[in-house]
């Protein structure tokens, strides 16, 4: 249970309301109730806001509010609200009751292990690994010869690392993150049979980058597979062999960037996006869902389609589309009434 007044200093927002009302758990707008605090940061539910129970919201400045109610401002609620979820739910996080080294994990006798380290039961850990201070390895965690983890780390449950995977400090693996595997690299013979390229390069996970469950990144054929500072990698999505992806980059589900790719810093892929091998995405690149990127976007902006065209172009496009069937039967219409001018005589094409 929290006052008003404490949110406020917590989150540093301006507060609107009752300084003394105290706030019991967190909620959306639908289902908040009095005892609850909300946030407001998408114009399209103000009128959710405006019917919300909540006893608190948090809501940007500039937003009409509803007299009598209790509000807290700030310019970013989404990232205030978290950390009143983040005081709620305090219980919830780092919730495991594994602590050291559980008897049932294998660490190889050359395995170098910082202080403060979790080792959860069933992980498996090679020759040669290095883990820093702090890092929490989940169960059934595999991690192969000469890897290296910085501090701090959380690799959770059946997460893979290949062979010398680097991590940076923060990291995190969701369930399931395969990193280092094969890239798929092939030769083909004059029988037409497929022979394997061994891949002998790595993979190298910088600084605060999270990676979402069951996502894989390929291990370089002789160079680095690199994921740069900061960036997130949502669930499901695949890098190829030798992509290296800048820093701060969002790349969300169902994203496919073939090897050799290189994305700026700031780049944006939404969902199902898939990118061609051997490109350059520039700084500042924001690609629309769905879209198929096959030629290199090395200016800032707004891309969308397939191929990728300048969002502007492929909205425009996609309107075309959807009024196709009017169009054409609109221009058939136009091409019947010439057609009967041309045979009565109406309309002369000679000159």
């Amino acid at each position: 249970m929290k006052t008003l007044q404490e949110l406020a200093e917590l989150t540093g927002s301006e507060l609107v309301g009752d300084k003394d009302y105290t706030i019991h758990a967190v909620a959306d707008l639908e289902s908040a109730t009095a005892e609850d605090a909300s946030f407001l940061a998408n114009a399209r539910y103000e009128q959710a806001m405006q019917r919300s129970q909540a006893g608190v919201v948090f809501v940007d400045p500039r937003t009409p509010l509803v007299k009598g109610r209790n509000y807290l401002l700030t310019p970013e609620p989404s990232r205030a609200f978290q950390q009143v979820v983040e005081l709620f739910h305090r219980h919830d996080q780092d919730a495991s009751g594994f602590t050291g080294i559980h008897p049932t994990a294998i660490l190889h006798p050359t395995v170098q292990v910082g202080p403060h380290v979790t080792i959860a039961p069933y992980a498996v850990i090679d020759q040669g690994v290095i883990i820093g201070e702090g890092t929490l390895i989940g169960p059934h965690v595999s991690i192969g010869p000469f890897c290296k983890i910085g501090a701090g780390c959380h690799l959770y449950s059946h997460t893979i690392l290949r062979e010398r995977t680097e991590l940076g400090d923060r990291v995190i693996l969701q369930p399931g993150v395969v990193l280092g595997s094969c890239g798929f690299g092939y030769t083909t013979d004059k029988q037409g049979r497929h022979v394997k390229l061994n891949q002998l390069g790595h993979v190298q996970i910088e600084n605060d980058v999270e990676i979402g469950a069951n996502t894989t990144i390929d291990r370089a054929r002789f160079k680095t597979t690199r994921v740069g500072r900061g960036s997130k990698v949502d669930n499901l999505v695949q890098l190829g062999h030798g992509v290296v992806i800048g820093p701060d980059n969002m790349i969300i589900a169902q994203t496919g960037i073939a090897g050799s790719t290189k994305t700026g810093k700031h780049v944006v892929l939404a969902g199902q996006t898939a990118v061609a091998g051997h490109l350059e995405i520039g700084d500042g690149v924001m690609i629309a869902a769905r879209t198929g990127v096959s030629k290199s976007l090395p200016k800032a902006g707004k891309y969308g389609g397939v191929p990728a065209m300048p969002l502007d172009a492929y909205n425009r496009m996609s309107v075309y589309l959807r009024n196709i069937e009017t169009l054409v039967k609109e221009f058939k219409a136009l091409q019947k009434k010439v057609e009967n001018a041309l045979q009565k005589g109406a309309i002369n094409l000679g000159g």
